[in-house]
């Protein structure tokens, strides 16, 4: 804990995890200034006006659940928790256009999706039975072995169905990552916090604005407390020592009492110093890989679906959102997104054959795609989206504070007990600010409801 008397904090980094560290400590009193590498803020989490389209786009569609607490707590701070439209139903898509709706019932947690559950098409019988069977398994503490969770899911009798149209759909979106390389414990955790806990812990939140402006508030909370926020400023090298910290910001030195370093696993290992005291964080860091997302974005000349968001099965889209109705656009045509998580297969590609896949898949679940006419597309990849939650890689997440005095640590990537999410960038950046201020800046969790109380 450092002393209140320090009161000048740099942060390097204008996403989440920056973002939240600088309200919570604007809000105790400390200076902030803020360095964004790029001309807008929300990091991986942003958007853009896109030279080829005119469109303001999302570098990728984010959502958020219920259960993300710090998540919420952010953006009540920031005051545009009334721009996020929720969603308690799921619709989960055949090739071929049959819809299952999953939403909750009457019934008390965690049986409150059952109903629609076991009346879902897509999963027979024998799907639906292992699925309940592997749920009941995960009531109980959570499974931590060292393995992926594809091997629990085997171990545990999931038919290949079950595995596909089930667990794949909703883990690979949650954690960017394939079930052979996803550690059960996060798998695990992801379920337990949204599926059972709670029917508002698995509520869908999706932004109706786009992302930078919605982070953009968050940097004007900032501001309106003294603080200032700085774009298109790379930090590009940093010293520290017991009297302060000196960073290097486009070419210019900036002097702080604190710093928080607020990056990417990936850049922020571009950012360390030369100096011995350095090994042990870029070992760390060595053992962590990107996954990567791709966005495709679609306008049509005519309304393709009515439907807000689906899940799109047994295909290589996994998601579409209505950005039209989302965003309450009047025009006649349709503005889709569609997201691939851990989208490793489409990274070589070229964007016209990856709009090509789309189209054709699309046509599959929505058969008026066929006639309509698509005026403009674009295709974003985000390479290094989020890094891989894979087997064994808490072990080399580091806490908030580093091994140079006065700076610290903040990321989705950093020791949250979160994987890689927006609510895991949040958390990091709050961690980082506790810290410092040495208070309380963490929301607790959801509270277990119904029978999950006792269970």
């Amino acid at each position: 804990m450092m002393a209140q008397l320090q009161r000048t904090v740099a942060i390097a980094g204008g996403g989440l995890a920056g973002l939240a560290a600088g309200c919570a400590l604007a809000d105790s009193g400390y200076r902030v200034q803020l360095f964004e590498r790029r001309p807008y803020l929300g990091g991986r989490a942003s958007s853009y006006q896109h030279p080829a389209t005119g469109e303001v786009v999302d570098n990728c569609q984010h959502v958020l659940l219920g259960c993300c607490t710090n998540l919420l707590d952010l953006y009540q701070r920031s005051g545009v928790l009334d721009q996020v439209r929720w969603f308690e139903e799921l619709n989960f898509i055949e090739p071929g256009g049959r819809i299952s709706i999953i939403g909750p019932s009457f019934l008390p947690e965690p049986f409150h999706t059952s109903p629609s559950f076991l009346k879902a098409h897509a999963l027979s019988v024998a799907d639906k039975t292992a699925v309940a069977r592997a749920m009941l398994s995960l009531l109980g503490e959570v499974p931590d072995d060292g393995k992926p969770f594809l091997e629990w899911l085997r171990r545990h009798g999931q038919t290949q169905r079950a595995i596909d149209r089930f667990w794949n759909v909703v883990l690979v979106s949650a954690l960017n990552e394939d079930l052979d390389r996803v550690s059960t414990r996060y798998a695990a955790l992801v379920f337990r916090e949204s599926f059972l806990k709670s029917r508002e812990a698995g509520r869908m939140g999706i932004p109706t604005v786009p992302l930078t402006q919605l982070y953009s508030a968050a940097g004007r909370y900032i501001e309106e407390r003294g603080g200032e926020v700085r774009l298109r400023a790379s930090v590009d090298s940093f010293t520290a020592d017991d009297n302060g910290v000196k960073l290097s910001v486009a070419g210019n030195e900036v002097c702080a009492d604190l710093a928080v370093l607020a990056l990417p696993f990936n850049t922020l290992q571009q950012v360390l110093p030369e100096e011995p005291n350095h090994a042990g964080l870029r070992g760390m860091l060595a053992h962590f890989e990107s996954s990567p997302i791709t966005g495709i974005h679609l306008w049509f000349d005519r309304k393709v679906t009515e439907l807000d968001h689906a899940v799109l099965l047994d295909r290589t889209i996994q998601w579409m959102f209505n950005k039209s109705r989302l965003q309450g656009r009047k025009d006649e045509g349709s503005y889709l997104e569609l997201v691939v998580s851990s989208s490793k297969s489409l990274v070589e590609k070229p964007k016209q054959e990856i709009v090509d896949i789309a189209m054709r898949e699309l046509a599959e679940f929505f058969p008026v795609v066929a006639q309509a006419k698509l005026v403009k597309s674009t295709v974003i990849k985000e390479v290094h989206a989020t890094y891989s939650p894979k087997p064994g890689v808490d072990g080399y997440r580091p806490g908030a504070e580093s091994v140079w005095p006065r700076v610290f640590l903040a990321g989705d990537w950093t020791a949250t007990g979160w994987p890689a999410t927006m609510e895991g960038a949040v958390r990091g950046g709050y961690l980082a600010a506790e810290a410092i201020a040495g208070k309380k800046f963490l929301v607790r969790d959801l509270q277990a409801r119904g029978l999950m109380r006792w269970l």
